[in-house]
């Protein structure tokens, strides 16, 4: 009984979502990523581990690389809104940003978490 009164619980806290058939609440989550994320290209997938093992070893290398991917057909949320060459300068730049806070740490984590994203974009 208590699950069942929890369940009803969540369903009335959802701001968004529909009755589904057997009578529990469906909601859609977006996630909405900021103007540099949402430029990180789609890459093959080896090119994507290239670039995060690039990542690693030398901050924002990998990135810069991944920004000439875009002029050759790569794929990015942003670019039917941005355009290729706008998307290119924003890669370029989000690889510029890790490579002078690289010194504080900051820009290394970074890099290391934007290959990431590059390889998980590339395996989806």
């Amino acid at each position: 009984k208590e699950r069942g009164e929890k369940e009803r619980e969540t369903a009335g806290k959802t701001m968004a979502g529909g009755l589904a058939a057997g009578g529990g609440v469906v909601v859609e989550v977006r996630e909405k990523k900021g103007l540099l994320r949402a430029a990180i290209p789609t890459m093959p997938f080896p090119l994507a581990v290239i670039c995060l093992f690039l990542n690693t070893f030398i901050p924002g290398l990998g990135t810069f690389i991944s920004a000439f991917t875009v002029l050759c057909g790569a794929r990015s949320d942003l670019i039917s809104e941005r355009g290729v060459c706008c998307v290119f300068w924003l890669n370029v730049a989000a690889a510029f940003i890790q490579i002078l806070t690289a010194v504080i740490m900051v820009g290394w984590i970074m890099s290391i978490f934007w290959g990431m994203d590059m390889v998980i974009l590339a395996s989806q």
